[in-house]
């Protein structure tokens, strides 16, 4: 099944997406696709609604703007350095464990908005990556038994102004979370509709050339890996994300210059069996 959410920022409403493409509203009572959706076991009587009455459902105007499939979460967790040829790229070692940091979770946004370079960025980087939603609180789970955990899978862009990253100091965090650094979607599409997660294709694109174009069986840390990782260390929430990771082909390992993102470039991405999605790169401009 996927789920997606439209509507102008910051006033979303729940839908579904059918089979056969039709996109469809979904009724007032299972509320918007948050924690508290999750945690209480919504998405199973979805599942039934979308079966047995869905084909009765207000229609969502085709040209409505899509926002990320979920609520804002409680946290979106990135995985960094989760393919070999991305850690070769970047010039750093391969990690022995998961590198863990976050993203602001103000810097979700629909998986076509446009991208904002950052007051004072000038180098802003594109990674395409497989986003995991968790559905049920996770504490020290073992990997076997992460799948129990997991709500779905959405694509998602995570965007990095490369100079906050790693020329100022401090945490990775400063580089992730400038808003709009987080388009999601276009759907979450829960683990039926995906036949293995350990082999799907993925691919981004700048202004129509390929950039990159890998497969999540090259990751160094599989997803029930990484779900039972994370939950060693942190309570995962209903709602929230991990990000696992990008393949080689960003800006920042470019040889011999990298080209990072200016205003009017255009990003698109896609992940097997998630879709696609599209950011037009825009400037930063103050507010009057």
């Amino acid at each position: 099944m996927k789920l997606l959410r439209y509507g102008p920022s910051g006033r979303e409403r729940p839908g579904i997406e059918r089979a056969d493409g039709r996109r469809l509203a979904v009724p007032d009572r299972f509320g918007d696709y948050d924690e508290a959706f999750f945690a209480d076991g919504a998405l199973t009587e979805l599942r039934s609604w979308a079966s047995r009455d869905s084909a009765k459902a207000t229609p969502i105007d085709p040209h409505s703007r899509l926002g990320p499939p979920i609520a804002r979460p409680s946290k979106i967790v990135c995985v960094g350095l989760n393919f070999r040829d991305h850690a070769l790229e970047s010039g750093m070692a391969l990690p022995a464990e998961p590198v863990l940091f976050f993203k602001a979770t103000s810097s979700l946004a629909g998986p076509n908005d446009d991208v904002i370079i950052p007051k004072g960025g000038t180098k802003v980087d594109w990674e395409v990556e497989l986003a995991v939603v968790i559905g049920k609180a996770a504490r020290y789970v073992d990997p076997a038994g992460a799948a129990a955990h997991i709500a779905g899978y959405a694509l998602h862009n995570d965007y990095s102004e490369r100079v906050f990253q790693l020329e100022r100091g401090g945490q990775w965090v400063k580089g992730k979370s400038a808003d709009t650094f987080a388009p999601l979607g276009p759907w979450l599409v829960t683990p039926d509709d995906i036949v293995d997660p350990r082999n799907l294709t993925m691919w981004l694109t700048v202004n129509g050339e390929r950039r990159q174009n890998s497969t999540t069986a090259h990751m160094v840390f599989d997803v029930p890996y990484l779900v039972s990782y994370v939950s060693q260390f942190m309570t995962l929430l209903p709602g929230d994300v991990i990000s696992t990771g990008t393949p080689a082909g960003v800006a920042l390992g470019m040889k011999p210059e990298p080209k990072y993102l200016r205003p009017g470039d255009l990003v698109e991405l896609g992940i097997e069996g998630l879709g696609s999605s599209r950011q037009r790169v825009v400037a930063y401009q103050d507010q009057p």
